[in-house]
Formats: C-alpha cells, sequence, structure tokens
C-alpha cells in the first residue's frame, strides 16, 4: 500500500453541490511558516516521475489503447489538423485527466473497451482547451516546447482546438450513451464560462478568493470531476459512489490548479516547461497575487497597481513581484491551500473500496501537491 504524508487542514467547506465544491476558504488562524512551497519530497520517498510510472504501470495497456484511439482520431483530411494536434497531444502531457477515466473504471472492475475511447475525447477536450487558452494568453511555450501559435499563428490553433472540440462529440455520439454525452458536454459549457470569467477579472486586484476559486474550478476542475466520474457511470455505479469520484476529481483539479499557479512564481523554466512570471506579464489575477496584495502595504499595492491594473511597464517588475510573494507568506498560503483540496480529495475515496487503483488515486491527489512541473 502506498504511503502519503499527511497535512492538517485548518479550513472549511462552506457550500456544497452534488459534484463538487465551490467555495474553499482557509481559517484565518492560517500560519504561513506551517508551510511550505512546492517540494518533490512530499510524496513520501517516491519522487514525481515514479508515480507517474506507476499509474501507467496500473493502466498501461488501457493507455496505450487510448493513445491509439487518439492517433485514429486525429486523423482528417487537412494535413495541418493532425500536425498542429499532435505537436501539442505528444508534447509530453501528464496525461492525468485520461487517466482518471481508465483507473476509476479499472476500480470497478470494467472489462470492456469503452473507457479507452471515453479517456481519448476527455484528452481532446483538454487539448482543445489548450490550443485555445495559448492563443487567448499569448503563450510562447507550453511543456518545454513552443506552443503551435508560436509556430503557426493564432489561427490554425484555435481552428484546430474547435476540430478536437467537434471531433469529440462525433466520438460520443457514436459511443451512444446519453448519460455520458450529457456530463461531457455540461462539463465542456462549464469549461467555457470558466474561460470567459477568468478574462473578465484579468487584470482585476478586486477579485477575491472566492472568484479566483470559482474560476479554479470551472476552467480546471470541472474535467478533472467528469474524467473521475466516468468510470462509474460506465459500470453502473450509485449516485454516492458517482458523487464521490466526482468530488473527489473536483479537489484534486482544484489543487493541481492551484499548485500550478504556485509554481509560476516559485519554479523554473526548465522545471516547469514554460517561461516562469507568464501569469504575472498576462496580468492574471492567481491566488498568490491576491494574497500579497490583501496583505501588502500602501506602496506594494500600489506596486500590484500599476503592473497588473495598470499595465506599466516597470523595471524588475517580475522579481519585485516574487519578492513580494514571498515575503508576504503568499506561496505559503497557497499550498497550504493546494494541501488542504488534496487531503479533502484523498478523503473522498475512504467508502470506496480497497483496491490498488484506489490507492493510486490517493497517490495522485499526493503528487498533484509536490510536483515541480
Amino acid at each position: 500500500m502506498f504511503t502519503a504524508t499527511i497535512f492538517i487542514f485548518q479550513g472549511r467547506v462552506l457550500t456544497c453541490s452534488l459534484f463538487g465544491v465551490r467555495h474553499v476558504l482557509l481559517a484565518e488562524t492560517f500560519d504561513p511558516s506551517s508551510a511550505s512551497v512546492p517540494s518533490s519530497a512530499s510524496v513520501s520517498a517516491l519522487d514525481s516521475g515514479t508515480v507517474l510510472k506507476r499509474l501507467h504501470a496500473l493502466i498501461g495497456t488501457d493507455l496505450a489503447e487510448t493513445n491509439r484511439i487518439i492517433v485514429e482520431q486525429l486523423n482528417a483530411r487537412v494535413e495541418l489538423i493532425p500536425t498542429l494536434g499532435s505537436h501539442l497531444i505528444n508534447s509530453g502531457g501528464k496525461r492525468l485527466r485520461p487517466i482518471l477515466t481508465l483507473v476509476t473504471a479499472r476500480m470497478f472492475g470494467y472489462t470492456g473497451r469503452g473507457h479507452a475511447l471515453l479517456a481519448a475525447v476527455v484528452e481532446f477536450i483538454h487539448t482543445a482547451t489548450l490550443l485555445h487558452d495559448d492563443v487567448v494568453d499569448k503563450s510562447d511555450r507550453r511543456r518545454g516546447q513552443s506552443t503551435a501559435n508560436a509556430i503557426w499563428g493564432s489561427k490554425a490553433p484555435v481552428l484546430v482546438g474547435d476540430f478536437l472540440f467537434s471531433r469529440s462529440f462525433q466520438m460520443l455520439v457514436e459511443y451512444g450513451d446519453l448519460k455520458v454525452l450529457r456530463i461531457l458536454a455540461d462539463a465542456c459549457a462549464v469549461i467555457s464560462e470558466g474561460e470567459v470569467m477568468q478574462l473578465v477579472v484579468s487584470n482585476d486586484l478586486s477579485t477575491t478568493e472566492a472568484q479566483y476559486l470559482e474560476v479554479v474550478s470551472r476552467k480546471t476542475a470541472t474535467l478533472f470531476a467528469s474524467a473521475a466520474r466516468l468510470g462509474a457511470v460506465l459500470t453502473g455505479r450509485s449516485e454516492q459512489e458517482e458523487s464521490c469520484l466526482a468530488n473527489y476529481g473536483e479537489f484534486l483539479g482544484r489543487a493541481f490548479q492551484v499548485v500550478d499557479d504556485a509554481l509560476d512564481y516559485a519554479s523554473s523554466n526548465e522545471a516547469l516547461g514554460k517561461s516562469i512570471g507568464d501569469d504575472f506579464q498576462e496580468g492574471k489575477i492567481t491566488l498568490p497575487v491576491i494574497h500579497a496584495y490583501q496583505h501588502g502595504n500602501a506602496e506594494e499595492r500600489q506596486f500590484w497597481s500599476r503592473s497588473l491594473e495598470e499595465k506599466a511597464r516597470i523595471d524588475g517588475g517580475l522579481q519585485r513581484a516574487i519578492q513580494l510573494i514571498h515575503e508576504r507568506g503568499s506561496l505559503a498560503y497557497t499550498m497550504h491551500l493546494a494541501r488542504s483540496l488534496a487531503e479533502q480529495a484523498k478523503a473522498q475515496l475512504h467508502t470506496l473500496p480497497v483496491s490498488p487503483e484506489r490507492d493510486a488515486l490517493a497517490l495522485l491527489a499526493d503528487f498533484s501537491v509536490s510536483r515541480s512541473f
């Protein structure tokens, strides 16, 4: 059985929906000195690479079938579509979302092939959102490589992203399960809302932690929740089991994104696979910034306002931002929340049958907050 470091959760859940928590806030007694920035040592004696290898070993044949379907479904009459789509899909992504579908299906003894197709659909949806994100954010690098828009310009990635969305729904119609179709169609709508919400709050320092978490929930955690839920749906499990897995995915997705936002101010270009400070340069209001701004003095708030709201180019601005985020304990605060979310993800698994797959899901929650990439 896998072992994991246990973290004390000092926050509380304010409201819950059936398939996801909507607002999680930290208690005012939080002590930044008790937390730490991302460290690969947090998952017991396992490094991040070992975690992914164990997951892949558990569902290796299933993942290979998912990859085969991805290559097959990327085929199109227009050569640019498979070329551009493959550029991102084969660029070293962790495949966490499709892995969730594969692992949860196997956890309940699924023996068919439908889970591989649905995992491919989940990956297509995720890839489409990344293509659109990189255009909106004008990102030059992702996963250590040039983004599609850096190579082909902004028009082609948007259109290929649209193709991937369309192909996803062709595959779902072919699969023929209305409940599965509704789950993923609803997820796509919520993700799109999250994208728009993030655009609305960009460069707005009045953004609250609750608003930030709502964007994270919609933009990132929704697909995690849907991917995890599919395993229970495929095997005809109870609504309670569906709910547990969906809530697990929701908490996991939130933790994963919160850590991503911390890494942008704590990691290195090489480890992260993109330029650090991209969020700062793009004016994204993430939790480290929200916390540092709210706890800053007048001079510090003026710096944040000039940098993010007025979009002024300040010499050494990124270095100053990183300095303030460290000095105000904002990274520690952010990681404390991420660990709390990861612990809540693991708590959702307690009522599910004991199995290697359940242990793998718990380990994945630990990985989400221990990684450096």
